[in-house]
């Protein structure tokens, strides 16, 4: 075992603070990652703050990694020591189960090991994430990284991106399209980047006027003030596909009622409450709403090499790792366009 410095939160009401802990030695098909960068998302501060009722302390969260390989076992094929590489939100599934089979581990019916707060089945206890300064994955579930690319910026495509790639794959998002993103956040903007990379007539639906500018200028080729009744109806049964964002209660009605026949709205925002769907709806035009959760390893590693095609990174706030508590409560009031990254060198 080594040591790795971290911060982590002992309680669901304690600040995140420095913290030791204990990484495995690499075995043969092992990388150990020197953190470079870790994304901040906001599913840190529901599991930090024990929102989801399912956390264990200590907690070292963080599932947004990229960094530099400093040692490759010896069966290592990917990677080399120097190697650029990324974790994302799993580090280990069973692969044998019928999903990680068909490249969809995030759906493992053994279970994911997710990158933190999760039974680590090599080490014993529990995952830590990336807000360390390393961190010793199975090259099967580490990534890829366009050389181009920054990355820094790179990080929150870990998870912000794969969380919105996916279901636009699924749904064969492309060319000829129309579609909606809810929300201009840490998701949402990311949505419209991929959206508009895919080549579809992307519309940003938001409640916040003063995000017209920057959803034109991350690529939206209009934007509907969600709150003005009139600009919605005219949208009305217009949409190929809606990718909904927001994380808060909102009326989903009035989203699904923009869809065309046979048409779906995906939710990748898990608001606290249950939101209301009524069935009529759905039956009305014969449409679906639907969920997704991030990407399979296969998945991830195409949106990276997609977004290294087409230049895609997050836009980010880079912030040192003294910080994360302040970034924490500017991230619950949505102050930060649009993604926070931990810049790891300031770990001391």
């Amino acid at each position: 075992m080594q040591t790795a410095k971290a911060y982590s939160a002992a309680s669901a009401t304690s600040p995140l603070a420095p913290f030791s802990l204990q990484r495995r030695e690499p075995g043969p098909h092992d990388v150990q990652i020197q953190i470079l960068f870790c994304g901040v998302c906001h599913t840190d501060v529901h599991i930090v703050r024990n929102e989801w009722h399912g956390t264990t302390y200590p907690c070292v969260p963080g599932h947004e990694i990229v960094g530099r390989v400093v040692k490759a076992g010896a069966h290592v094929k990917k990677f080399k020591e120097g190697d650029i590489a990324a974790v994302g939100c799993m580090v280990d599934s069973c692969r044998t189960c019928e999903n990680c089979k068909d490249g969809l581990e995030q759906f493992c019916q053994q279970g994911a090991t997710f990158t933190y707060n999760a039974p680590d089945k090599i080490s014993g206890g529990m995952t830590y994430g990336g807000y360390s300064d390393s961190i010793v994955v199975d090259e099967a579930f580490t990534l890829r990284v366009p050389k181009h690319l920054d990355i820094a910026a790179t990080a929150p495509l870990l998870c912000a991106g794969i969380t919105t790639y996916s279901p636009l794959r699924f749904h064969k998002v492309g060319k000829g399209q129309k579609v909606g993103v809810v929300g201009l956040g840490g998701l949402g903007h990311m949505g419209v980047k991929l959206a508009k990379a895919l080549g579809a007539h992307v519309v940003v639906f938001t409640t916040s006027p003063n995000k017209v500018k920057d959803a034109i200028r991350l690529g939206a080729d209009e934007v509907v003030n969600s709150k003005n009744e009139d600009e919605m109806k005219k949208q009305l049964n217009s949409f190929h596909f809606i990718l909904d964002t927001v994380a808060a209660q909102h009326d989903i009605n009035a989203y699904l009622a923009l869809l065309r026949r046979d048409a779906t709205l995906t939710q990748v925002g898990v608001p606290a409450e249950p939101l209301s769907v009524h069935v009529s709806s759905l039956i009305f035009g014969r449409k679906n709403f639907s969920g997704s959760l991030i990407g399979g390893i296969q998945e991830t590693q195409e949106m990276l090499d997609f977004c290294g095609e087409h230049n895609i990174t997050a836009d980010i706030e880079l912030v040192p790792i003294q910080k994360i508590n302040e970034a924490y409560e500017r991230l619950v009031k949505n102050d930060v366009k649009y993604r926070f990254v931990i810049d790891m060198a300031s770990l001391k």
